[in-house]
């Protein structure tokens, strides 16, 4: 394959080895200057040129997008896919990852462990977000800031409120979040490839630093990680639209909690702390990509009119419960049953004899008419009186 490394640096120690293992792996392969890309928009020819002649054919293209040029990094990433060039983490990705607010926001729907954040914008508001994340200490991120810069650690209610109307008085927008006491100065960095956690590291901050960053002086130690970290490690990548990510989680007294998912993690650390070849898994999980790239079930298998894909949750009055696949004749209605999701485990292609338990996700292809008759009614909500009134009498 022909392979384009997106990366300012290419001396840096993560694009020198994803260099190395591509070409370790017998594929041509160019480290490209991200800010160097000119984009052509027109009508059915979206073009690339570097160095202003017209960039030749690639398969496929790894981002290395640096924080501070994620817009521009981003949009060179977008001009790829749209000229059928895959890339590794899409730009869509790389753009929600990157916004530390807005990936609190998407991964606060799923049943992920995340410290209590709040965001305001009224200074008024300020002391009542805090205590509702938990009370002094408290930490304060930059949403712009990257490896322990712009995240600082406030002691009191005062001290807080009066970092947070400094930073929001110079326009800086600011996350409020709680302080995991007991993971005060350590953290769990998990790389992510494709559907596993090929290696972790514990990093623990040095002297009195609380932030645990290799960048900021902290020393990291190989860990196994016991099956729940992993799944949310995999799950949080997957969550972001990640094939390739560093999870980074708080190790809470109520499990993992996940503190940022980062879809351009540096290899250097890891690679050190735990002797692993993240550099060649990264690689070989591009080619497996290439030759099978992902496909959106939902846009491919609606095509035919009538039919439609939708996940059927298990209830206790689903009619499915405790049932086996061949005894719920699903296939009789005409409904295909593509996997079974229960809880961090996913079931593909289940037989007939598989029983379907409550608290399991059918992801179905079927008849739309035959679909909505499994899916459960929402209740409607009791509409509230105005206070004072009462209800007319008869």
């Amino acid at each position: 394959m022909k392979i384009a490394i997106l990366s300012r640096a290419p001396h840096c120690y993560s694009t020198r080895r994803l260099r190395e293992a591509c070409v370790r792996r017998g594929h041509e392969v160019k480290v490209l200057d991200t800010l160097k890309f000119t984009l052509l928009v027109e009508r059915k020819q979206p073009k690339l040129f570097f160095g202003n002649k017209r960039l030749s054919r690639y398969d496929a293209v790894v981002p290395r997008i640096g924080a501070s040029i994620t817009f521009y990094g981003t949009a060179v990433v977008r001009q790829f896919e749209q000229m059928g060039v895959f890339a590794l983490n899409a730009s869509q990705a790389i753009s929600v990852s990157r916004d530390k607010l807005r990936s609190m926001q998407i991964l606060s729907r799923h049943d992920i462990g995340i410290p209590p954040s709040a965001f305001v914008k009224d200074k008024r508001d300020v002391l009542p977000a805090i205590e509702r994340v938990g009370g002094a200490p408290v930490i304060i991120k930059l949403l712009e800031g990257t490896q322990g810069v712009g995240v600082i650690l406030a002691d009191t209610l005062k001290i807080a409120q009066a970092i947070i109307e400094t930073l929001q008085s110079a326009r800086q927008n600011v996350l409020i979040q709680k302080f995991v006491s007991e993971s005060k100065g350590r953290d769990i960095r998990a790389f992510v490839v494709g559907d596993h956690v090929v290696a972790a590291m514990r990093r623990i901050a040095q002297g009195q630093e609380f932030r645990s960053n290799v960048h900021r002086g902290g020393v990291a130690e190989r860990v196994k990680l016991d099956a729940e970290y992993e799944r949310t490690a995999i799950r949080a990548a997957q969550i972001m639209g990640l094939r390739v990510a560093g999870v980074d989680i708080l190790e809470g007294k109520d499990g993992p909690q996940v503190l940022e998912v980062n879809s351009s993690p540096g290899l250097e650390g890891i690679e050190s702390a735990t002797g692993f070849d993240v550099a060649g898994a990264v690689v070989a999980h591009l080619e497996e990509q290439v030759l099978f790239p992902d496909v959106d079930i939902r846009e491919r298998l609606t095509l035919g009119k009538g039919y439609g894909v939708a996940e059927i949750p298990v209830t206790k009055d689903c009619e499915l419960a405790r049932k086996t696949l061949a005894q719920a004749q699903l296939r009789e209605r005409d409904i295909l049953v593509l996997s079974i999701t229960r809880g961090g485990l996913v079931i593909a292609n289940p037989h007939g004899f598989r029983e379907i338990l409550v608290g399991d996700t059918l992801l179905c292809y079927g008849k739309v008419l035959a679909l909505k008759a499994l899916l459960p009614h929402a209740r409607p909500r009791p509409r509230k009186r105005p206070k004072g009134r009462t209800a007319p009498a008869g």
